[in-house]
């Protein structure tokens, strides 16, 4: 009985370097690193966080405002008509004339003790760690979401090489089950399992190819870019081990780091400060007010305004002072202005706990499925020898008639099927070092440096 066999060079090859081969043929292949560096001058996500940190910075520094000087040029004309007439009985009097009347004047205020504007200029700079904490958090996002988009490619790509490569084996059996059942050696059963195994892996092949498709796609609205070829990983690239001492390591930097825990902080203050700001409506206002005022009346006599000339008066006024308010009473609205504050203050306090502790969680979630990956990583690699070693027995098995055509088919499939688990549980390691970081807030662009060197160029 004979048996045809497939690709010997495909079946001693290391995954790498048969997933290297099968993609050698495009030479303008791009990194992770520079794939990153295209999205985050084009997704939408992280240049609308951009821009919202600039504008954060921008009303940050309206806070100053209120301990500044305030200074204002004032000016204005007024046309005015006059007519002044007396009792007969006093005097015969009477007047109709007209004359305008012009100001001008320059006034400045300083605040000199204002509680309440000192507590938003503070608030203002707490505001400056929010933006920073936001951006921030907005570009670890874009530094998981290019990488797993980059590595759902790679899959998708190994998923459809070992799809085509478990179709040919296939077909090869098919055509040794014809052949055995045309010599009498095998029935007609071991070529309709063929068959059927063979119809099973084309709609698998078309499926696979689909979903690569759609896997590029989303990779090429995420960097704006067309016809991606992302660089493979080496054929002797060995997977980073996990970091740290354990989960808690990873939790004692996220409770400094991380941009959640650095906003829930933040906000905080911002309401500490607030119930201050509240406070100070009980307290006094002292301002320091200086001006120089000028006003200039234009008289015209009643007839002769032209003829006869014009008459004027002017009036300089030069002021410095220091202006003092107390608040007696609003209405208890400083009262209940305060009780709102407060418990918004306790309501932040409750945020921020609250964010540690969903960062702890997470952090040690991404701890544990990263050693889970590694481990399922070494599982899949011994899985992957004994369905190799599996296989070969059952083809000798078939050609001594001890096993039939679909133990081989069986075993054909189990193969792949190991192969392409492999492949994405090693994707998903380097994707979980990047989401292990994310979690602990201090995922950085450097960090896909150790990642890239992986990658075949």
């Amino acid at each position: 009985m004979q048996l045809s066999r497939p690709s010997a060079l495909f079946r001693q090859l290391p995954l790498s370097l048969v997933l290297t081969l099968a993609f050698a043929g495009s030479s303008q292949a791009q990194s992770l690193v520079d794939l990153y560096n295209l999205a985050k001058s084009y997704d939408a996500s992280f240049q609308s966080a951009k821009s919202q940190y600039e504008a954060n910075l921008a009303k940050a520094d309206q806070g100053k405002a209120q301990l500044l000087p305030q200074l204002a040029l004032t000016g204005g004309a007024t046309r005015n008509q006059l007519e002044s007439h007396s009792s007969p009985l006093v005097s015969a009097y009477s007047q109709d004339r007209a004359f305008t009347t012009q100001t001008g004047g320059l006034n400045a205020t300083q605040p000199l003790y204002r509680p309440g504007n000192l507590a938003t200029y503070r608030q203002s700079q707490k505001a400056l760690d929010l933006a920073q904490a936001a951006l921030s958090q907005a570009e670890q996002d874009l530094i998981v979401r290019v990488s797993q988009a980059y590595f759902d490619v790679l899959a998708s790509q190994d998923s459809l090489t070992f799809v085509q490569a478990q179709k040919k084996a296939v077909a090869e059996q098919l055509a040794s089950a014809k052949r055995n059942f045309e010599v009498g050696t095998a029935t007609i059963t071991d070529t309709r399992e063929a068959q059927a195994r063979y119809d099973l892996v084309t709609a698998q092949e078309i499926a696979a190819d689909n979903d690569l498709r759609v896997k590029k796609v989303a990779l090429e609205l995420l960097v704006g870019k067309n016809d991606l070829t992302p660089q493979r990983l080496k054929s002797n690239a060995a997977l980073p081990a996990v970091e740290g001492q354990g989960a808690d390591t990873w939790i004692a930097q996220s409770e400094q780091a991380h941009p959640a825990i650095q906003q829930a902080r933040a906000n905080l203050d911002i309401a500490k400060l607030e119930s201050e700001k509240a406070m100070a409506g009980h307290k006094p206002t002292v301002d320091l007010t200086m001006g120089y005022n000028v006003q200039k009346n234009l008289n015209g006599t009643s007839i002769g305004a032209l003829a006869g000339g014009v008459n004027y008066t002017q009036t300089t006024v030069k002021s410095a002072g220091i202006t003092a308010t107390l608040p007696l009473f609003a209405g208890t609205a400083t009262q209940n202005r305060l009780r709102e504050t407060v418990a918004l203050e306790e309501k932040a306090r409750m945020d921020l706990e609250g964010a540690q502790r969903q960062v702890a969680q997470a952090t040690r979630t991404a701890f544990l499925g990263l050693q889970s990956g590694l481990g399922q990583v070494k599982a899949y690699e011994a899985a992957e020898s004994s369905s190799q070693v599996a296989l070969d027995a059952n083809k000798l098995g078939y050609q001594v008639g001890v096993r039939i055509n679909i133990d081989v088919l069986n075993s054909q499939s189990q193969l792949y099927q190991t192969k392409r688990d492999l492949a994405k549980a090693r994707y998903d390691v380097l994707v979980g070092q990047l989401k292990l970081r994310q979690a602990a807030g201090v995922l950085k662009a450097e960090d896909m440096a150790s990642i890239n060197a992986l990658l075949a160029p």
